[in-house]
């Protein structure tokens, strides 16, 4: 860790005390990323990469939130994931109705394909042990706030509570800065980013005995229903030697742990009787927030919003726009020495938005068209039954890429899509709006 100079109290982490302004032969960037889960981890390292100075800083380096742990499987590649941090490869998906009809959304998997389930404070951990390696300061702390400059030559100061110094209270002087601090971010309070809504995930760590543990080898459950959750699903995900078991909902969270008594009982008698070894919550976000860029300050992962409703998402696409956020910011710097709202905009958010914005949407449109009431629920099950809808569904999951679709499967899914919501009483102006969004994928 870079030392603290003594030149004025509290201390001040920098190359001297004196700062000096941006410039392509004076000095590297300096760059504070506050928060160490796959989105910080991901922008410190390629900021590190690119020779930049990038402080990660974490409050709980040995914390993780809730999660689910699924990931595209894509993601091995991409971000060079080991194979040993992978605690089960799962090739059966089952989705359970309200009334416990089950879809096996598995038949379709491609040959070799899974899907890789890992615990968050493992690849967390390896994440910023990889940041580290590539060059990025590691600081143990808890951002207390944030003093945005008065001028484009005057750095951020980042004061924080060292988690290492018995409390001592800490400056960083930076150039600009990374919001990776999750759906209660603090940078983005401090720089006015906007208000949005959050929903709260649940989660139980339940070990169950060999034979029951057997059951869940290879297999991951979604369930879905009023009592589970009004807004999303529950799940049963197979970890290394245990079951994640969790819900998470926007508009009951006071209801939370009523609704997470609900996925015990629906999975019963498979974890019956098993005791949960760790109880964790968490808030996660809803929705992007109205400003992801505030001057030299660049929000990334569920500090920017970035979790997929449908399907509760966002690990892969935290480590993205880490990445992509950190890269923007190195490459503006090599090319004209500094770091400025609009080079964010153009290189942070218009790349992320031109990529994941239709996607985003598809499943925000998913979520109001299926999650709205039980009947509802019931046809999204029946759909996952169908093969088409499960071959275009991994294509877009596992490789994350909206992938057209052949105009005669689409016209038989559209038939489908409407006979099953006939069937469920749900027929409204929103299949409209899914066809329109479905229809902008073939154009």
């Amino acid at each position: 860790m870079a030392s603290a100079v003594s030149c004025h109290s509290p201390a001040r982490i920098s190359i001297s005390c004196s700062y000096s302004a941006p410039g392509r032969g004076g000095r590297p960037l300096r760059v504070a990323v506050v928060g160490g889960g796959p989105a910080g981890a991901s922008a410190a390292e390629a900021l590190a990469s690119a020779g930049a100075q990038a402080f990660l800083v974490e409050r709980s380096p040995a914390g993780a939130k809730p999660c689910g742990g699924a990931i595209p499987l894509c993601m091995l590649d991409e971000f060079a994931i080991p194979p040993e941090l992978i605690d089960r490869r799962v090739t059966r998906m089952h989705v359970l109705s309200p009334s416990n009809l089950v879809a096996d959304f598995s038949r379709t998997l491609p040959p070799g394909a899974h899907v890789p389930m890992v615990r968050r404070e493992v690849l967390d951990s390896f994440l910023r042990r990889r940041a580290a390696d590539a060059g990025a300061t590691l600081v143990p702390g808890l951002v207390t706030s944030l003093s945005v400059p008065t001028g484009p030559a005057d750095p951020y100061l980042i004061h924080y509570i060292s988690s290492e110094e018995k409390g001592r209270r800490e400056v960083l002087e930076v150039d600009a800065v990374v919001g990776a601090d999750g759906a209660n971010s603090r940078v983005a309070r401090e720089v006015g980013a906007g208000e949005y809504a959050t929903a709260i995930a649940f989660q139980e760590r339940i070990e169950l005995p060999d034979d029951a543990m057997a059951y869940y080898d290879e297999l991951a459950e979604m369930y879905v229903g009023g009592d589970l959750t009004p807004d999303f699903y529950a799940w049963v995900f197979p970890k290394r030697d245990h079951v994640a078991v969790g819900t998470f909902t926007v508009g009951a969270k006071r209801d939370i742990k009523r609704l997470q008594a609900g996925i015990r009982a629906r999975a019963a008698p498979k974890i019956a009787e098993a005791a949960s070894v760790r109880v964790e919550a968490h808030p996660i976000p809803d929705h992007p927030r109205p400003r992801r860029v505030v001057g030299r300050v660049a929000l990334v992962g569920d500090a920017a919003g970035y979790v997929a409703r449908c399907t509760g998402e966002g690990i892969y696409f935290a480590a993205k726009s880490g990445r992509l956020c950190g890269r923007a910011m190195a490459e503006e710097w090599a090319r004209t020495g500094a770091v400025t709202e609009a080079g964010l905009r153009k290189n942070y958010l218009r790349r992320w938005d031109d990529e994941f914005t239709l996607m985003f949407r598809f499943l925000d449109l998913l979520q109001r068209v299926f999650y709205g009431g039980n009947a509802g629920r019931e046809a999204l099950v029946e759909m996952c039954a169908d093969e088409y809808v499960q071959r275009r569904t991994f294509e877009s999951y596992l490789y994350k890429q909206m992938v057209a679709g052949e105009p005669l499967g689409d016209l038989r899914l559209l038939g489908r899509t409407v006979a099953s919501m006939v069937r469920c009483g749900i027929l409204g102006r929103e299949v409209e709006r899914l066809r329109r969004l479905d229809l902008q994928l073939l154009a």
